[in-house]
Formats: structure tokens, sequence, C-alpha cells
């Protein structure tokens, strides 16, 4: 049995921390801006760590990093 291939799409879109956890930017941060706040865009810019409830599937897509 070939080993599995991890989903490219989610592989661009998450990284690993140095101590494994899961990063990822933000949404809606892209168009229909000015409607949004100074301080919510500035917000949007930084990025995040994955949820609990959805680290086990976003591991599952990106395969074992280190």
């Amino acid at each position: 049995m070939p080993k599995m291939k991890s989903n490219r799409g989610a592989v661009k879109r998450f990284s690993r921390t140095g101590s494994g956890k899961i990063k990822r930017n933000k949404a809606f941060a892209s168009h229909i801006l000015t409607k949004k706040t100074r301080k919510r865009k500035r917000g949007l810019r930084q990025a995040t760590l994955v949820a609990p409830a959805d680290k086990a599937r976003v591991k599952s897509l990106i395969g074992s990093g280190p």
C-alpha cells in the first residue's frame, strides 16, 4: 500500500509551528474592505492557531510532517 498523499491545497494554507501547533491565516481580508474598521483589518492580518476541534482533521490533510 503506498503512502497517503497530503492535500496540496491544505499544505499551502496551513503551517506547523516549532511546538507542533497548526497556524492559519484569517479569512475576510481580501475585498469589501471599506466597511470594515481599521482595527478589524489590522486584526485580520495576524495569523492565528487552528481550533482544537479542527486540529485532527487539518493534521490528517497536511500529512505527518516534522
